[in-house]
């Protein structure tokens, strides 16, 4: 397997401009036609990182399916959380969606699009959610799906791909995946960077490096759209179809491709992170949301309570773990409370340790305190556990500190959740959310929803903060944003 270097971040510089606003008129006069019901199926809550006004369910009942295809939105997402699966309930979870789904939507009149959006790190269970899909779109549809694109380019998270190479951005360097601490996940680990060599190894050879198509940079900053397009159409037997992005219009170059080739009767499915189904659905651009969008009203009312916020934070990432101690420095006054993971060790330990937890959580947000509850970020796991024995005890402990946010008897001024699982857990389990909107982004790749009525605490501004997303500083600005005037010092 080959090695490759890391890039300077000034590489993106020295690239061949795109003609961006020509490519996106291009891009919506090919759109206006497209036709199809957009269905991104998110492994965990961070998808809606670059989108906006467009629902999220939680579950994949009929009845949710229905709902969601018969919106007037071109787009919609479920929140499967597979991330948190084993493989035999990926599996099954998503034969049984995806049969739902091609059922509702042929039931509504419409013709469907499934996008696995999955992390731009390359976790999660690949290739499986997308053999799982194919074999049930098949089924039910009794037409071939020709290919499998990838395209895990993510510009608010520094996430590029050049040449084939997926990169990472760490400070002003581009570091190959395969050499990232992602690549060393304990469940879905890899050691490729180049996403040839990803989909070889991921699938066990199933589909050789040499055999993909590849769209490059270079075709797609020529628009060389004819040429792009007559690739697409060569697919068959779900070849992959690996794209390269280093920017959004990259992007649109290659979905002016896609959408010809669906129409010319090609049939593909999607895994990528959240970029391109911001294209697919035609979602704008917006700016940032501000205090008074995140709370409304209910900003004033919080700071006349004095009633503090928390903060949970499940990833124990680098990045996630700089950002924990850059908040600490905060100049809201906060009570920062560790949950102890190592009592999953102990029977009953857990428990007990939740409990604790949301006694003195509570206690400092009725003092006007901001809670900050954080998972201890080592886990002494026993020597020689396996991956699928380490994801049961990582979601044995999720549901154990997701357990805080559903004990707290009172709806906090804010609610911040760090990490993947954790901020799944929460939306479901603690908020037992159905449905919500997502309303946007409080920072760039920093997703916020806003709660159901049916929800536990309706009409809150739940905020999705990814592990892996953000500079050092990030959390500490979102907290700073949100928390009322009388809670500063």
């Amino acid at each position: 397997m080959e090695q490759y270097s890391r890039l300077p971040i000034s590489v993106l510089e020295s690239l061949p401009e795109a003609d961006g606003e020509e490519i996106h008129r291009i891009y919506q006069e090919e759109w206006k036609d497209f036709g199809r019901k957009v269905l991104v199926l998110d492994d965990d809550p961070t998808g809606i990182q670059t989108v906006h006004d467009v629902s999220v369910y939680t579950d994949w009942s009929e009845q949710s399916l229905e709902e969601g295809m018969q919106e007037e939105n071109s787009l919609f997402f479920v929140l499967t959380n597979s991330r948190s699966f084993s493989a035999s309930q990926t599996e099954k979870e998503h034969k049984i969606l995806a049969e739902r789904a091609v059922k509702g939507a042929a039931a509504c009149g419409k013709k469907l699009l499934l996008v696995s959006r999955g992390d731009s790190t390359l976790r999660g269970h690949y290739p499986l959610e997308l053999e799982a899909l194919r074999e049930a779109v098949e089924q039910q549809t009794g037409r071939p799906v020709h290919g499998q694109i990838l395209c895990p380019f993510f510009r608010e998270g520094g996430r590029y791909t050049i040449n084939s190479v997926h990169y990472v951005k760490e400070g002003d360097m581009l570091v190959p995946a395969g050499q990232t601490e992602f690549a060393r996940d304990k469940t879905f680990g890899y050691h490729s960077s180049h996403l040839g060599e990803y989909v070889e190894e991921k699938s066990g050879g199933r589909y050789r490096k040499e055999d993909s198509i590849y769209i490059t940079l270079s075709m797609l900053r020529a628009q060389k759209l004819e040429e792009i397009t007559q690739l697409l159409l060569q697919a068959e037997n779900f070849r992959p179809v690996l794209v390269d992005a280093a920017a959004q219009s990259d992007v649109e170059t290659f979905a002016i491709c896609l959408l010809r080739a669906t129409k010319a009767g090609k049939d593909f499915l999607i895994r990528s992170a959240a970029a391109l189904p911001k294209v697919l659905g035609n979602i704008s651009d917006r700016p940032l949301l501000d205090r008074q969008e995140l709370l409304g009203a209910e900003a004033d009312e919080a700071a006349g309570e004095n009633y503090g916020g928390i903060v949970l934070i499940g990833s124990h990432v680098k990045k996630t773990t700089l950002q924990l101690e850059e908040l600490k420095k905060t100049r809201v006054p906060a009570e920062f409370l560790e949950f102890n993971v190592n009592t999953c060790f102990r029977k009953g330990g857990l428990a007990e340790e939740t409990r604790r937890v949301i006694r003195e959580a509570e206690e400092a947000m009725n003092r006007g305190k901001m809670a900050v509850v954080y998972t201890s970020r080592t886990l002494l796991a026993p020597e020689g556990m396996n991956g699928e024995e380490k994801l049961k005890l990582s979601v044995e402990i999720s549901d154990a500190v997701t357990g805080v946010i559903a004990g707290l008897h009172r709806k906090p001024a804010f609610l911040i959740a760090k990490g993947g699982i954790t901020s799944s857990d929460v939306g479901t389990k603690a908020l037992k959310v159905r449905k919500a909107l997502a309303a946007g982004q409080v920072q760039p790749g920093i997703p916020v929803w806003k709660t159901g009525p049916e929800s536990r605490f309706p009409g809150l501004a739940y905020i999705i903060f990814p592990g892996n997303v953000g500079e050092t500083d990030t959390l500490k600005k979102i907290v700073e944003l949100l928390a009322p005037a009388s809670l500063e010092e």
